[in-house]
C-alpha cells in the first residue's frame, strides 16, 4: 500500500489517538467528490445561468460587471486559482479580493457606477470577516449581485442571502465540509464548482475535462503520497512553493497547508516562478525543499525550466521537486524528482489546481506527523482554529 493508504488502514482507535480520523480520508476522497460537485452544479445550472445573465454575464451582454472572488485564507486562494479561467471564458474583469481586505477597505475597492458580482467562497460560511462583508454589502450596496458557494448549509452566509433577489447560493455536499482543521476537500471542490461556473453555458466542454481531472487525481494520489512521506523524513526546515498563473494559487495554498499542519514548525513561502529571482530567492538555503508546479504550456515552461536550472547550478536548496501535468516529461537536469498523474495528455494549467494541490496537502500531512503533531488538530496551543474566532467587527 502507498503511504496514504496505510494511514487509512489504521484502526479507528489509533486514528483518534494520532489525530488522523479526518485529514487522510478527506485528502483521499477528493477525486470521487469532484464528480458529486459536478452533479450539484448540474442541478443548479439552469437557475445559475439565468442569474448570471440577469447580472450581465450572458454572451450578448454589452456592459458586463466586474467580478470579485471573495474569501479569507484558503477560500481566498480558491479565487486566485479561478481568476484567469473566469476572465477568459466570461470575457470580463475578474479579481480575487480577500474578504479581510473588503472588511477594512470596501470603499476603495468599489468604483461608483460600476456593476459588480461578488462570488463568495467559504467552507463553514461562518467566517466573521466573510459574514460581515456579505451582510454589509447587502445592506449598503443592494445593487451588488452575489453568489455564495459554501460547504455548510447551516452557515450564516447561506442564511444571510436566503430569499434575496440579488443573491444566489449553492451548498456543496456535506462530505466536503472538512471536519479537520485544514481545508482539503473543501478547497478542491470549491475550485471545481468555480470551473463549472466558468462553463455554465457550455457544460459539455467541462464534463470531458472533469473526467480527465478525476483520472489524473486518482492516479496521482499514490505516488504523491509516497513522495511526500519520503520527503517528510529528510529533515527539511523550510519549503518553498512556486507556480505560474493558476498554479501560483496552488503554490500559495500549498505553503499554507504545510504551515498550518506543522503549527509553523516548518517555515514556508510561496512565489510566482518568475518572481522568485526578484528578492525571495534570498530565503532559500540548504535546509529548503523547493516544489515547482511546472506549467503544461510549453512557452511558460521554458521560462520555468530556466529558473529551475539556474537554481540547480547555484545549489541553493537541498532538493528540487517538480509537479507536472503529464507523465512523459523528462527531467533534463532541473530537478531531482518529477511527479505527475499517469496521463499522457497534459491537463491545461487553468484546470490543474484540484489535482496539483493534492501534493501540497500530502506534504502538510506527513510533515505534521514528522513534527509529532495531530493533523486533525495540529495547533497544540490553539493558535489557529477550524473557524476563525475573536474577530471584533466595527460598524
Amino acid at each position: 500500500m502507498d503511504a496514504l493508504a496505510k494511514l487509512l488502514d489504521l484502526s479507528k482507535e489509533e486514528k483518534l489517538e494520532r489525530g488522523l480520523l479526518y485529514t487522510p480520508a478527506e485528502i483521499a476522497q477528493q477525486p470521487a467528490t469532484w464528480e458529486s460537485t459536478f452533479r450539484i452544479f448540474q442541478q443548479h445550472r439552469s437557475q445559475l445561468a439565468e442569474f448570471l445573465a440577469d447580472s450581465g454575464l450572458s454572451d450578448s451582454s454589452v456592459s458586463k460587471p466586474t467580478v470579485f472572488l471573495v474569501g479569507a485564507g484558503t477560500s481566498d486562494y480558491v479565487g486566485r486559482t479561478l481568476t484567469n479561467l473566469l476572465r477568459r471564458l466570461w470575457k470580463t474583469e475578474v479579481i480575487a479580493v480577500p474578504s479581510t481586505s473588503l472588511l477594512t477597505h470596501a470603499e476603495e475597492w468599489l468604483i461608483p457606477g460600476q456593476k459588480y458580482l461578488w462570488i463568495s467562497f467559504s467552507r463553514s460560511g461562518d467566517s466573521p470577516e466573510g459574514v460581515s462583508v456579505l451582510e454589509q454589502a447587502l445592506s449598503r450596496w443592494p445593487e451588488i449581485r452575489h453568489i455564495v458557494v459554501s460547504c455548510n448549509a447551516e452557515g450564516r452566509m447561506i442564511r444571510s442571502v436566503a430569499g434575496k433577489k440579488q443573491a444566489f447560493s449553492v451548498t456543496l455536499d456535506d462530505a466536503v465540509n472538512d471536519r479537520s482543521l485544514a481545508m482539503t476537500s473543501s478547497f478542491s471542490n470549491m475550485v471545481v464548482f468555480g470551473q463549472c461556473m466558468a462553463h455554465v453555458h457550455h457544460v459539455e466542454q467541462y464534463e470531458a475535462r472533469l473526467r480527465r481531472l478525476v483520472e489524473a487525481g486518482t492516479t496521482f494520489l499514490p505516488p504523491a503520497a509516497d513522495a511526500a512521506h519520503a520527503l517528510a523524513a529528510e529533515g527539511y526546515e523550510r519549503v518553498c512553493f512556486i507556480g505560474s498563473g493558476a498554479l501560483q494559487g496552488v503554490a500559495v495554498e500549498s505553503a499554507l497547508k504545510v504551515l498550518e499542519l506543522t503549527a509553523g514548525r516548518i517555515l514556508t513561502m510561496s512565489e510566482s516562478v518568475m518572481g522568485l529571482r526578484h528578492g525571495p530567492m534570498a530565503a532559500l538555503d540548504k535546509t529548503t525543499l523547493l516544489v515547482a508546479f511546472l506549467s503544461s504550456d510549453e512557452k511558460v515552461a521554458r521560462y520555468e525550466r530556466d529558473l529551475l536550472q539556474d537554481l540547480m547550478q547555484k545549489r541553493l536548496v537541498k532538493t528540487q521537486v517538480v509537479v507536472g501535468g503529464r507523465s512523459d516529461q523528462p527531467l533534463d537536469g532541473f530537478a531531482q524528482s518529477y511527479l505527475s498523474p499517469d496521463i499522457r495528455t497534459a491537463v491545461p494549467d487553468d484546470y490543474r489546481p484540484p489535482v496539483d494541490i493534492l501534493f501540497g496537502q500530502l506534504l502538510g500531512l506527513f510533515f505534521s506527523l514528522r513534527c509529532n503533531l495531530k493533523p486533525d488538530r495540529p495547533s497544540p496551543e490553539g493558535v489557529i482554529s477550524r473557524v476563525v474566532q475573536n474577530v471584533r467587527i466595527y460598524a
